[in-house]
């Protein structure tokens, strides 16, 4: 089971960590919970998804107790995401690049974008995860997104003008 799912694991690991030293914390914490409740997995559902869930969990977890994961305030109003944004933007990175931009994120914003957009998670799910409402589950992901927005843009543009001046 740990060959098969290892690579799996520690990509979610990584997403959520500050280095890979971190991941590996995280991953290794996640395993031990693993093995210690296998007993418990109920063979409803994916393998795959319980192990995935746990390891977010611990990832969660790693955060609170390093204090890298800033508290988000309460009284951050939602700030409607812009529908216009770039998805064609997106379509011309290749993974490891979104991967990297995404890294670049605030932990907190870098967070939420992770378990909404990567891991499916709904609003209310991240709150109670987080301790946050709803509503700042939300607002943090559009501002993620926004900011992902800016990164990539101004990337995209700053290869446009190299492009020029080569020519």
């Amino acid at each position: 089971m740990y060959l098969r799912y290892v690579g799996m694991m520690k990509s979610v690991c990584m997403r959520y960590a500050k280095d890979e030293m971190e991941a590996e914390d995280i991953l290794q914490e996640a395993f031990i919970s693993v093995f210690k409740n296998i007993k418990s997995y109920k063979s409803e559902g994916a393998l795959g998804a319980w192990l995935r869930r746990i390891t977010v969990n611990k990832a969660i977890e790693q955060f609170r107790k390093n204090k890298t994961l800033q508290k988000l305030s309460e009284n951050v109003g939602y700030f409607q995401a812009d529908e216009d944004f770039e998805i064609t933007v997106l379509n011309q990175l290749n993974l490891d690049d979104l991967i990297a931009k995404i890294a670049t994120l605030p932990v907190g914003y870098r967070t939420v974008f992770n378990l909404y957009a990567i891991e499916g998670y709904t609003h209310k799910e991240i709150g109670e995860m987080l301790k946050i409402s709803p509503g700042t589950s939300k607002s943090q992901y559009s501002r993620a997104r926004n900011l992902l927005n800016e990164i990539i843009t101004s990337e995209i543009e700053a290869d446009k003008i190299r492009l020029n001046y080569a020519n």
